[in-house]
């Protein structure tokens, strides 16, 4: 006798549920994670940050030192999202089915993206601090790869989709390789190219502020150095700049994207 599908799907949903349930419980106990305590602190947090983290008048003083390291943050998130963008689209056209010279160069391709896509970038900040130390180069290296890796992918999977009708009748023709890629494939391509690099240019501004507290650069290291210094009101103003700037950026880019795509 078979069983119902609908008493089938609600014991794996009883099951998946009990055992997240187990395993959250078992992550308390070796923690020692209190429940009751930890809703209880929220006020206790609320209240304390509410006293603190208000800018005064000596952070609004410290206002244009700021910005500048906010400038910093941002010309390295652009700069990163760019090339890496620009780098990640030729290797892409390499490694695409439609586009590809030849067959063996698919895995390899795709085998570059996922490792520089999968290694966290905060992960890269660490492994580079060894052979530049602390400087922008740090930052700026942790977010092209990041960026490279996720370019390739997306872009991949996007010259894919491409329909091969244009390709297909441009090589009817006897046109060359490169002007296959000129006139049909990256016009096709372009908008979400577009796309992609400004959703990517909102992701590194928002990863180059822990970047920097890993480097010592941009917006992260005025962070850093006010928060531990105990300065509280500055580190505040710090948050507020950050925040305004990822809305700014993000309003800027949908206005973008509205335009293009």
């Amino acid at each position: 006798m078979q069983s119902d599908p609908f008493q089938l799907r609600q014991r794996q949903t009883i099951i998946f549920f009990a055992l997240l349930a187990g395993l959250t419980y078992g992550a308390m106990v070796i923690t020692n994670y209190s429940v009751v305590q930890g809703f209880t602190a929220i006020p206790r947090a609320f209240i304390w940050a509410t006293a603190n983290f208000v800018p005064d008048a000596a952070a609004w003083n410290r206002l244009p030192r700021i910005l500048d390291k906010l400038l910093e943050t941002v010309l390295m998130s652009v700069a990163s999202a760019t090339v890496a963008s620009a780098l990640g689209l030729v290797v892409a056209l390499l490694g695409a089915t439609t586009t590809r010279p030849h067959p063996w160069f698919s895995l390899p391709t795709r085998a570059l993206a996922s490792v520089f896509r999968n290694i966290d970038v905060s992960a890269w900040a660490l492994i580079l601090l060894f052979s530049f130390g602390q400087s922008t180069y740090t930052g700026f290296f942790a977010l092209f790869f990041v960026t490279f890796g996720f370019i390739v992918r997306v872009m991949v999977e996007t010259i894919d989709e491409v329909g091969t009708a244009s390709v297909e009748a441009l090589r009817a023709t006897g046109a060359s390789y490169l002007a296959i890629i000129s006139q049909s494939v990256i016009p096709a391509c372009l908008p979400q190219l577009i796309s992609w690099v400004l959703f990517m240019i909102e992701t590194n501004i928002r990863s180059a502020t822990l970047v920097g507290i890993l480097t010592g650069t941009g917006i992260g290291f005025s962070f850093d150095l006010y928060y531990k210094s105990m300065n509280y009101s500055s580190a505040s103003l710090v948050v507020l700049v950050i925040v305004v700037a990822v809305l700014l950026i993000e309003a800027l880019s949908n206005f973008i994207r509205r335009a293009v795509l």
